[in-house]
């Protein structure tokens, strides 16, 4: 527990139900910053006002919340015993068709953008469509979010936007919450080629434990997550990967619904089945079970700290250039 609790721990990916319960678990869990997703479908107005909302979050939670626009507001966040808040979008949607509001978000303090979500918009494609890579405008919208600071997030891209995104793209992009086909098939997983061809330009690797990607899905554990770990490390070195659960916290079936539509009214996209985390990691406050879980691998301990946030913190520092 005490690497754990000395260690810089930064998650990726959550979308959880931003409500105090939750914050409440990531201090329990030792967050010491996490980037937490304020947009997926929703366009340029309702994304602000889930900005605003987030904000004041933070405000009246002050006691355990800060926000990051930098790296050293994380470093600060560990000093205080807070958990940072980085914000976070699942899908450029809310970008509409104006580069402008690109600055307007970074401004606001947005420092991860997904580019798709799942399907086809303005930018390029995501992972369930078929692929015709990324948009003039799509190559437009990287190199905003190139020179304003945004970490270009490719997790739910399909692949030829994805391979198109890394090469046009000046600085680091990320896969921030993804799991190896190499273990599971699944439209969401990533095959050791795009494992290798991100990593070797630089990128960076967050993985996931979303149960439907996992190889034993709801019968996994948090050892099963460290093997998958374990898995992509042993493809691109313990360099460029770092974690990225995607816990949905607080969320019932009807969320699922939403997340999952698909263009076209009423059209669902997929059916994810019981959701149930891995044994050990059901919650965010057992993200300590995480650090034991590698350290029980026989990970060593400069290892476990580049996984569980320094990796994460470095190449934020990278992209946002503070």
């Amino acid at each position: 527990m005490s690497l754990h609790n000395d260690s810089i721990v930064i998650d990726g990916l959550i979308i959880a139900k931003w409500e105090r319960s939750v914050f409440d678990d990531m201090r329990k869990g030792g967050l010491t910053a996490a980037n937490c997703t304020v947009s997926v479908w929703e366009g340029f107005t309702d994304t602000v006002d889930n900005i605003a909302d987030m904000k004041r979050k933070i405000r009246d939670y002050s006691d355990i919340l800060s926000l990051v626009r930098t790296t050293e507001d994380i470093r600060q966040a560990k000093r205080d015993g807070k958990t940072g808040i980085i914000l976070g979008f699942q899908n450029a949607h809310a970008f509409e068709d104006n580069i402008g509001y690109i600055e307007a978000f970074a401004d606001m303090g947005v420092r991860v953008v997904q580019l798709c979500y799942n399907t086809q918009n303005l930018i390029g494609t995501g992972c369930y469509e078929r692929d015709g890579g990324l948009s003039g405008f799509g190559r437009e919208v990287i190199a905003e979010m190139n020179r304003v600071g945004i970490m270009v997030d490719l997790s739910h891209v399909g692949s030829n936007t994805s391979k198109e995104a890394i090469l046009e793209s000046k600085k680091p992009v990320t896969y921030s919450h993804c799991l190896p086909s190499g273990l599971k098939e699944h439209p969401r997983n990533k095959s050791d080629e795009e494992l290798k061809f991100i990593a070797d330009h630089g990128g960076f690797i967050g993985v996931t434990m979303f149960p439907p990607f996992l190889k034993r899905g709801i019968e996994a554990t948090v050892d099963d997550y460290v093997e998958a770990m374990d898995y992509i490390i042993n493809l691109v070195g313990e360099d460029c990967v770092g974690f990225g659960t995607d816990f949905t916290q607080g969320y019932d079936k009807g969320f699922f619904d939403w997340i999952t539509h698909d263009k076209g009214r009423y059209r669902r996209l997929t059916n994810f089945g019981t959701i149930l985390n891995p044994e050990g990691i059901r919650t965010i406050g057992e993200t300590p079970n995480l650090t034991t879980a590698m350290e029980k691998a026989g990970w060593g301990e400069r290892k476990i700290q580049k996984v569980l946030g320094e990796n994460w913190l470095r190449v934020f520092g990278e992209v946002w250039g503070a």
